[in-house]
Formats: structure tokens, sequence, C-alpha cells
């Protein structure tokens, strides 16, 4: 049940408004989860702005708004582009029997699948706590927005650690998305997370078909390339594992869909194209700002492709669509962009350091098994052979060219170290591991065109000696020989591999154990709503709001400036009875305990001074206690204490 609200709340709202502007078919079933997030992206401001509480009902009040609003539109404009040109018929759709359509959606449902066990087998336990640096700042804020009813980036800039910082800007369309559903049908914050970590993984198989599907693929590399599609490592379990960057991996694993709509702008379907695209950008740009770069290299090489005459044109009818497009794209997407600007120096200043050589990440690129140990040959060669039969067949030309503009950045961010290369990375914080993510798609596409083209070959050298075998039953044969390959059967299996992957950060600690997540429990029982817990940046407290609603003074690893107050808490708290000030700011935050735990978030991630000794500090009396954590009451606190919150116990009785 928990499950189908997720993936209601993903598809639901986009496959409304995608529908009323006239999408169709894979196309729609692809960019419903792009049209939903450009929905919530659009309507973050809007509502906000007007003091209208973010909740689901009002959501979908706007999504139904604006679906009506595209489906009136969708009909003016179709009746009257087919008053000015009654010459105009509707572009011919792909030629697909019942078998094709069939076909492809075996290979959606292997990628299906091979992403939902290769995911559940990595997390273990959809309630699993994920242990990665940005995982308690995602679950934060999914919790703030959805109980303060406000998903404006501006309003919460308290989990950042910027209570008074107005200009506080994270791209949060993710989180406002899940907000919706956080608390629905018993979702505690970790399966709300973690479902919707597996309906992002659940996109990229049907976003790779959509695309491939609308780009004239034969029905076994359509199939095919969705079925590879969840078997890399680097995208997108290395992602999910490392971070976790959940808002960049959506983004990413939406760029299929973004580029099946896009071929609504050579062929025409009145609005369909423009709004979707506009939509899209918006959603994008929610999601994560740094996919809109790719989305527009993406552009330029399809429009290149079509200059180039490898993709047809009719100019006089797809112009005004291209303009429409560019107008809306600007229209909805700058104004979720400009925010951003507050934050732009510290995405563009951060530094990685190189991790391969030059040839290593050439290497890393060829096979599409970026920043892997060893590399993916069972997908890998056939893919480079792919890009080869692209060329050869004139086919999306301009995937082969983002193959080799994206595949080149990855090569030179994680090898190189110049100022262009930082320029060039810096929309994605100079991350090795960003860029390479977007290196697979292409790895699909080519991986399809590979099998396309050897079981055709296959097919006539077979047919002359087994003239009763079927075409259909060889093709069928084949997809089930590839999905047991590329996920079952090669080096212990992709499966394993990626689920092991993925198990890195899901193990229980070292961040926040089981011990922690009772002694949150404990503090949710023992405080009252306004009341905050003196915590330290680096042990897992700072997950105790997300996990039990308890609110800390500080809420995040990187830990608050000295100059707020509760980074000023964070020297010196252990000093209570000598400093007044450590008193006064107490009071001022409502704090009556401290949290000390045993994990930590890294090995190198520094304590707070002020948290340290507290067994020995006057001022301090241990109340709770268990292998992993302790509780400690601050005397003298007492009073600010609001009425219903349980006082502390003896310590000792934590089990």
């Amino acid at each position: 049940m928990n499950v189908l609200l997720v993936l209601l709340a993903f598809w639901l709202p986009g496959l409304v408004f995608g529908a009323a502007i006239r999408l169709r078919g894979w196309t729609l079933a692809a960019a419903a989860p792009m049209l939903t997030f450009g929905l919530v992206a659009l309507g973050i401001p809007v509502l906000g702005r007007f003091g209208i509480r973010w909740s689901l009902l009002n959501v979908a009040l706007w999504t139904l708004v604006l679906s009506a609003a595209g489906f009136a539109l969708a009909f003016a404009v179709t009746r009257s582009t087919r008053r000015r040109h009654p010459d105009w018929e509707e572009p011919e759709r792909p030629e697909r029997s019942v078998r094709d359509h069939v076909l492809i959606g075996l290979g959606v449902l292997a990628g299906l699948g091979i992403g939902t066990v290769t995911f559940l087998r990595g997390i273990r336990n959809v309630g699993n706590v994920q242990q990665g640096w940005d995982a308690p700042f995602h679950a934060n804020l999914v919790r703030w927005i959805a109980e303060h009813g406000d998903a404006r980036p501006s309003t919460v800039g308290t989990i950042a650690n910027l209570p008074d910082e107005t200009h506080y800007f994270y791209p949060d369309t993710y989180h406002a998305l899940l907000a919706l559903v956080f608390g629905k049908g018993g979702l505690t914050i970790m399966p709300t997370l973690n479902l919707a970590a597996l309906a992002v993984v659940l996109t990229v198989p049907l976003g790779v078909a959509a695309m491939c599907h609308a780009w004239r693929m034969p029905p076994i590399g359509v199939a095919s390339a969705a079925a590879v599609s969840a078997c890399f490592t680097v995208f997108p379990y290395d992602s999910l594992w490392r971070g976790p960057l959940w808002p960049f991996v959506a983004g990413v694993a939406l760029i299929p869909a973004m580029l099946a709509v896009a071929r609504h702008l050579l062929e025409p379907r009145a609005i369909a194209g423009p709004v979707a695209i506009g939509v899209g950008v918006a959603g994008l740009a929610g999601l994560h700002t740094s996919v809109v770069f790719v989305v527009i290299v993406y552009f330029l090489l399809i429009l290149a492709a079509v200059v180039f005459r490898f993709e047809a044109i009719t100019w006089r009818r797809s112009l005004p669509s291209l303009v429409a497009t560019v107008v809306l794209a600007a229209a909805l997407g700058i104004p979720v962009v400009l925010p951003s600007l507050y934050n732009a120096g510290g995405v563009t200043s951060a530094y990685w350091a190189s991790e391969a050589t030059v040839s290593g990440a050439v290497g890393e690129t060829i096979t599409f098994s970026p920043m892997a140990a060893f590399p993916q040959w069972w997908i890998g060669v056939p893919a480079i052979i792919g890009v080869f039969l692209l060329v050869k067949h004139r086919r999306m030309m301009w995937m082969v060219g983002a193959y080799i503009v994206l595949g080149a950045l990855f090569a030179a961010t994680v090898s190189l170290e110049t100022d262009l290369i930082h320029t060039l990375s810096s929309p994605f914080y100079n991350d090795n591991w960003r860029v390479a993510a977007l290196v697979p798609l292409a790895g699909c596409v080519a991986f399809g065109e590979f099998v396309h083209t050897a079981s055709g070959w296959f097919a006539e050298k077979v047919a002359p000696r087994l003239p009763n075998l079927k075409p259909a039953t060889l093709t069928l044969v084949g997809v089930v020989v590839l999905a047991l390959v590329v996920g079952g059967l090669s080096r212990g299996g992709y499966i394993g591999r990626n689920a092991a992957r993925l198990q890195l950060n899901y193990s229980g600690g070292p961040t926040v154990s089981k011990d922690e997540e009772a002694a949150f429990t404990w503090l949710a029982q023992h405080t009252a709503p306004g009341e905050r817990v003196l915590n330290d940046k680096a042990d897992g407290s700072v997950w105790m709001y997300a996990l039990a609603g308890v609110m800390p003074t500080q809420w995040n690893f990187y830990g608050a400036e000295f100059d707020t107050d509760a980074g000023y808490l964070s020297v010196f708290a252990n000093d209570v009875e000598k400093y007044p000030k450590v008193r006064e700011l107490l009071t001022d935050l409502k704090v009556r305990y401290a949290f000390v735990g045993a994990g930590k978030v890294t090995p190198t991630t520094q304590n707070d001074v002020g948290l340290q000794h507290l067994d020995s500090s006057p001022g301090f009396k241990l109340v709770y206690r268990n292998a992993g954590a302790k509780i400690y009451e601050i005397e003298g606190q007492q009073g600010v204490v609001a009425a219903g919150a349980a006082p502390g116990s003896a310590a000792g009785n934590g089990q």
C-alpha cells in the first residue's frame, strides 16, 4: 500500500496533466513523473506567495487547475491550426504492431524487475536508515515542509543551520513532493525516502524505452536498451549509496523522458511538445539545477543533427513549436533557477581530487564503467560496438555526440586538474561521480543498437537451417538470454554487484544505529513541541528530527557557524556553570537535554568540543543510556519545559 501511494504521487499528477495537453503512449507514461515535478516546482512559489498551505489537497487542486488550462489551450491551438492549415495532417507515429509493443513492454518489465530486485536487496529493508552525509538533510527537509506547510526554499534555512537567512536556497522540489505523502498511510521518513528512490529507479527503463521508441529505434533495440538500463553500476546505484544524491538522481533519471518529448519539436502535435518541455524544464531545475545544463547539451546536439540532416524536419511546420518551446522553457525555468544564484559560489568552488589516470579515465568511459574498479564487460563491450553501429546506421547521431561530449567531460574531470575543466564541471560540484552518472544513457541506446543488429544477423544465418522457427520466438529467447546475462550470470551477476554497492551505506551504522534511534524515541516522549536538544554535529543525532520529530540545535554534519547560537554552544556547552552566556542561549533555544551518540559520520569528522566529557562536567546529569547513546539533563533548565513534557528519568533504563 505504501509503495502504491508513492508511485501514485510520482505518476498521477503528471499523467493527468500530460493527457490534458495531448501527450500519448509511451511518451506520456515516461514523462508523467517529469511533469509531476514540474507542476510541483511551479506550485511552490505560487502557493507560497498567496499563503496557501502546501498540502495534498491544495496541490491536487493546483494540478487540476493547470490541467484544465492545458486542455483548453491544447483544444484551442489544435482547432486553430486545423482551420489555418487544413493540409497539415497529424505526424505519423512509428509503425508498431501489437507484437512490437509487447516486446518493448517485456524489455521494460525486465528493466523494472532488475532495478527493483537490485534496490531492495541493496537496502535490505525499506525502514533502514541511509548512512551517508547528505541523507539527514534530505530527510529533515521532507519533514520540515510537511509540518510547516510551506515548501519555499527561503523558509527552510533552519535545517541548514541558517535560521535567519531568508535568501537561503536549495532545490527542494523533490522534498516538496515527498512531503505530501509523508505521514499518509503510516509512511514514516525512511520508507518515504527509500520507496521514492525505488520509484526513481523505475523511471529509468520506462524513460529509455519511450525515448528509443520516439526516435524510431527498432523494437528489439528498444526492449534491449530498456532492459539493460537498470544494470549500469554508476547510475543509478552509485549515486544512491554515495551522498545520497536523491534529487540529482531523479533529475538525471528523467532526462530520457525529456528527450522522448523532444521528438514533438520535429513532429509537432499542437502544444504537447512546447508545454511539456517548458513544464519539464521547471521540474528538472527544481530537482537539481545542474540537470538543466545537461538538457541544454542534448538539445543543442539534436539541433546540430537537424542542421546536418541526420534528423528530418519540416521547418515551416516546426518553427512555431520551436519558438514556443524556447519561450516557455525560459518563462517557466528561469524563475526556478534564479534563486540558485544565492549558493552558486558554494557549488562551483567545491573540489574533488582526481581519481584516475588519463588512460584509465578513457578506459572507464569506453567500457561505460565510470568509477568502477572492474569494467562491466558484458554491457560495456556490446555498447561501444553499438556506438559505431549507430554511426553506421545514422541512427540517433545526437546521442553519439552526447556520448563524446559527456564522456570526454567525465574523463577530463576524473583525471585532470585545470581551470577549464573546473569551469566546465562546476555545475556538478566538480564531482567526478556526478558527471559519471551522465555516461550510461548513451550506453543503453548503443547496447540496444548492438542487440538489434546482432539479432538480425543471427536470424539471417539461422533461418535457412530452421525454417519453422518464427522470428518472434528468436527475439523472445534473445531477450531472456540478455536479461540472464546482464542481470544474473555475469561475474556474480550485476544485480549482486550493484546491490553490494548500495549496501555500503545501508549497514545499520556507523552514523546512526538502532540504539540511537531508540534514544530518539525516548527524547520524543520526554520533550515538548518547540523544545530543542543539544547535540553533536558528528554523530547520528542530526537524524533526531527526521526520525522522531525532536528538534536538535545542529541539523547537519557541517555544523553551525561559531557566530550562531548553536555554534557557540557546540564549543562552550560543557562550561554551562562557568559562562553565563551558555545558560542564556540554552534558555533562549529551550534546551533541557544533551545527546551524545557513539557513532560518527566519518572517522575524520571532528566532534564538538562543547559536548565532550559530559559525565564529569558540572550541571549535566545522565538520564538515559544504552550501548550507542547517552542523554543528559542539564540542571537548571527544567523551566524551559512546556506543559505536557515528561520529566527525565534515572540513567540506565534505556531498554
